[in-house]
């Protein structure tokens, strides 16, 4: 994929992608890909399949650039590996490498890799999400549902200058995802935070600064 079709808001860069080159042995996913992410939401959209979810990876640090460059704020993903992912939080419902974790556990990882995690904003999102009846339990014992509202949960507190969601309103239920929505506009009033959500569509009610989308 050579580039991204992108509807853009006029704001200050939070992160910025420069021409990015990734693809799996058989299959190429991004070829000379460059965005500029502002504070506020940006919706990475597009079908099944193409690349949403490794570009997530690929912003956050987690998945390995073939060649490109990435900055936060003018930190460079090259140059300060460990200073650019302490200002990233990315939120992959797949992931299963926490699993051995209880829940309390994992909200303590979480607080201190993120200088900004907000204690405050934890217990509402923890009592907003109904999580309290889960705290005893390891992530493996969750259903989908719980597991993926215990990463958004981290996430919402992190205060990361980047936030990557990856299709986050999956498997919620409906108070779920009410709640989510009101935070996550909350979220577009602030100029100093990023938040990147991958998914099909926008869901009703989000209030986006900017579009970019990966076709489908």
């Amino acid at each position: 994929m050579s580039n991204s079709s992108m509807k853009a808001a006029q704001n200050t860069s939070i992160l910025q992608a420069d021409a990015l080159h990734f693809s799996y042995p058989n299959q190429a996913l991004f070829s000379n890909f460059s965005a500029s992410i502002p504070p506020r939401i940006t919706l990475i959209r597009g079908g099944d399949g193409c690349g949403k979810s490794t570009l997530l990876k690929l912003l956050a640090g987690a998945l390995p650039l073939q060649s490109g460059q990435l900055h936060i704020n003018g930190i460079s993903l090259q140059a300060q590996p460990e200073n650019y992912t302490a200002h990233v939080f990315l939120a992959d419902p797949r992931t299963d490498s926490f699993d051995q974790f209880t829940v309390p556990d994992y909200f303590e990882l979480q607080r201190s890799k993120h200088a900004g995690f907000n204690d405050s904003v934890l217990a509402e999102v923890i009592d907003g999400l109904g999580l309290e009846e889960h705290f005893h339990k390891q992530l493996f014992m969750l259903s989908t549902g719980s597991k993926r509202k215990v990463f958004l949960a981290a996430a919402l507190a992190s205060g990361a200058q980047v936030t990557l969601l990856d299709d986050p309103f999956a498997a919620l239920d409906a108070a779920s995802i009410r709640f989510v929505l009101v935070w996550l506009n909350a979220a577009a009033s602030v100029s100093d935070r990023a938040w990147v959500i991958a998914g099909h569509v926008a869901p009703d009610g989000l209030r986006l600064a900017q579009i970019i989308d990966l076709g489908d």
